[in-house]
């Protein structure tokens, strides 16, 4: 079995799950859910109950060049009506280093999610307009599948991403640095 299929497999009959044919309606130009709902979700699946990592929330990226931040607004309130047990925080790559101190500007969803902190952390999931799943995924695999926290390129000397990663390891000690 290839690792999207692997991936794939592990994230259908979860909340990821649930919730993404919900986001897929909401129509976001070029969107993906990334972050810690796909990394925990798998990291859980792959070492039980030694990992305690849950979802906080579902980190939706999408680029819209002429969107504000009430498109982004519009969509969490969406979702969150639908699922008011879950956490959204939808966020507009166009817009991002405008609003976020220190931030690059992105010049699309990919090249967002790409600078996120960790590699495991860089992984997107979305659905096609025929229901069909499909993968983001800038670092590979390996890290997520192998229980690696590991710094993207552009965070390997950031402390943001040293303290995550200490986090990480507090609550599912079966990870390891890179």
């Amino acid at each position: 079995m290839d690792s999207a299929t692997r991936l794939q497999k592990i994230l259908v009959d979860s909340p990821v799950g649930v919730v993404l044919p919900a986001i897929s309606l909401l129509n976001l130009p070029n969107w993906w859910l990334a972050g810690g709902a796909v990394r925990n979700t798998v990291w859980k699946s792959l070492f039980g109950d030694e990992c305690q990592l849950i979802i906080n929330d579902f980190d939706i990226a999408f680029f819209d060049a002429l969107g504000d931040r009430d498109q982004e607004l519009a969509a969490k309130a969406t979702l969150t009506a639908q699922f008011p047990d879950y956490k959204f925080d939808v966020k507009n790559q166009a817009s991002f280093a405008r609003w976020r101190a220190g931030s690059r500007v992105y010049n699309s969803t990919e090249d967002g999610v790409s600078d996120w902190l960790h590699t495991a952390t860089a992984v997107g999931v979305r659905l096609d307009e025929q229901g069909q799943w499909q993968f983001f995924t800038p670092y590979a695999l390996d890290d997520i599948f192998n229980g690696i926290i590991r710094p993207t390129p552009a965070h390997l000397h950031n402390r943001n991403a040293e303290n995550k990663a200490a986090s990480f390891l507090q609550k599912c000690p079966c990870l390891r640095l890179a």
